[in-house]
């Protein structure tokens, strides 16, 4: 009987990479899963593929290699993209797309379920990063290696669930996109090399305080290893963000929310999206309020959004249609 598959993943904030242009491993860093904004969508056979919904113009590449991955042919269904995170924002939408779209056809032609390697192999992703990848299939606080010529992509370092009461305020001027794709690979080409002082900084800084401040639940330690790294990281991409922030504007937010009073304030990859870790739902939502009730000019609109850490990956469905 055909049947109906349902994908459903969280979103990725990316702390920072620490190793760029020079000796050993490249990129390597550190990440986590939310639930909000998540993406969600369905497929279902068709007579011929079809692709709806938001981002769908992304439906078919990603299908395409997939396919040739697996040596078949794009199967016949439609892919309705149900809700899915802005693009460009800093919340890793292309990869969670791309895996949920191979994960899900995986599971409508009968394929097992694969690894986060082989699913960002078959769509192309992870060729930098791979929190994401981790992530989409793990969730959680992912922590990476980075890549040694000729690895697929970086291998996973740790996992581990952030404290269920943990929320994180995500703040997004809508005026801003960060940088993907080629202008993102030429930015990442112009950029001096990490020192490998400074690489060490933050992986002792990753390792020594921040995983286990979040492995034992203290919060306040983890929130300033966050803020730490977020700095640490920014100033290596300082030439090309003009800061430790992407521009004045998040540079100004940053600032604005500290004087807020909250500590573990960060840029997820190039921005726009700025994360705050809270912890718990009472103190997010007042740092939400006090944040909706700032004066802002309409070239500073901000989106708002409170969300719990996803500590589970995604979730795929088969149900029969009848």
């Amino acid at each position: 009987m055909p049947c109906i598959v349902t994908v459903s993943a969280p979103s990725r904030l990316h702390f920072g990479l620490w190793s760029l242009g020079g000796a050993g491993r490249q990129y390597g860093g550190v990440g986590a899963m939310v639930e909000r904004p998540g993406l969600q969508l369905s497929i279902r056979p068709a007579e011929t593929f079809l692709a709806a919904g938001p981002l769908w113009a992304r439906v078919h590449p990603f299908a395409t290699r997939w396919a040739e991955f697996h040596r078949m042919d794009v199967p016949a269904c439609r892919v309705e993209i149900e809700s899915a995170p802005a693009e460009h924002a800093g919340l890793g939408t292309g990869t969670q797309l791309g895996l949920a779209i191979a994960a899900g056809l995986s599971a409508l032609v009968g394929l097992p379920s694969q690894s986060a390697q082989e699913l960002a192999l078959s769509v192309g992703r992870g060729l930098r990063s791979a929190v994401g990848s981790y992530g989409f299939v793990q969730g959680g606080l992912i922590v990476e290696q980075g890549k040694l010529p000729g690895e697929p992509i970086s291998p996973l370092d740790c996992r581990l669930d952030l404290p269920a009461p943990w929320r994180f305020v995500l703040v997004r001027p809508l005026v801003l996109a960060g940088l993907a794709g080629d202008e993102e690979a030429s930015a990442i080409d112009s950029l001096p090399a990490i020192p490998g002082d400074a690489t060490l900084r933050m992986i002792d800084l990753v390792r020594d305080h921040l995983v286990p401040a979040a492995a034992t639940g203290q919060f306040d330690p983890f929130a300033e290893s966050l803020r730490r790294y977020g700095e640490l990281s920014g100033q290596c991409f300082a030439a090309r963000q003009g800061g430790t922030y992407n521009g004045p504007i998040l540079t100004r937010w940053v600032r604005r929310i500290q004087e807020l009073g909250a500590v573990g304030v960060g840029q997820s990859s190039w921005g726009p999206t700025l994360f705050v870790v809270q912890p718990n739902e009472a103190a997010a939502q007042a740092l939400a309020q006090k944040l909706q009730a700032e004066p802002t000019s309409n070239s500073e609109e901000l989106e708002i959004v409170v969300t719990p850490p996803a500590n589970r990956g995604a979730t795929i469905t088969v149900q029969e249609e009848r």
